[in-house]
């Protein structure tokens, strides 16, 4: 095989060069630099599949991605943040006070009685080109096969997906072909509320766990 049939072969999506990838991601801020300091290019890969597993939806993972969402919806020539099954519909004045760009902002309902269609919502939307982040609450299980066609659809859209799914054991066990894992559990230290952050996975990266006040975390960034 030539050395250029090689390089060609290396830069298909679907195959992944271990640590090599390290040196080659293009990210995007989280706006927490205790995250961005255990995340692979210091933030969130700017193409690719993210999956984020809270103890309970709601739980504050959504507070996570505030800063991300408020910075890519005020790019020049932004494209669309797109909410596929969100379980409540989005508050849109605390969206707007936390600097979201709510002409930016488009939200999918799922239909009743069509379990996956916010996968095919989420595929559809990826391949689309149209979106610069796709969040996506999944409730259902998720076969492996699913979750490498999702992060196949991230590079054809050069796309960054979220995909929010109940954390279980037997979910944090699972294999997946996300570049990134992260586990989020409320909890509280004295009279301050946070989080515990786990990294379950990280292509190219190491598995962390550790506790951040979310609110400090924003203020030390200045968001």
């Amino acid at each position: 095989m030539s050395i250029n049939v090689l390089a060609r072969l290396l830069e298909h999506p679907g195959i992944w060069r271990g640590r090599s990838l390290t040196t080659r991601i293009d990210t995007l801020a989280s706006g927490f630099p205790e995250l961005d300091a255990r995340l692979v290019g210091g933030g969130w890969p700017k193409v690719g599949l993210v999956e984020i597993l809270a103890t309970h939806l709601g739980s504050g993972e959504l507070r996570l991605l505030l800063p991300l969402l408020a910075a890519v919806t005020h790019q020049p020539q932004a494209r669309w943040c797109t909410w596929i099954a969100p379980p409540l519909i989005p508050y849109a004045p605390a969206l707007a006070a936390q600097g979201v760009n709510l002409a930016r902002i488009l939200v999918v309902r799922a239909s009743k009685g069509r379990e996956r269609a916010p996968e095919w919502a989420t595929e559809q939307a990826l391949i689309s080109g149209a979106c610069d982040v796709v969040l996506t609450w999944i409730t259902q299980p998720l076969k492996p096969r699913i979750v490498r066609r999702l992060q196949l659809a991230t590079q054809r859209g050069r796309t960054l997906a979220f995909l929010l799914r109940p954390w279980s054991a037997r979910v944090a066990q699972e294999p997946s072909h996300a570049l990134l894992r992260l586990g989020v559990e409320p909890q509280s230290r004295g009279d301050r509320n946070g989080v515990r952050l786990s990294i379950l996975k990280s292509r190219g990266g190491n598995v962390a766990q550790w506790w951040m006040d979310v609110d400090a975390a924003q203020a030390a960034a200045g968001v």
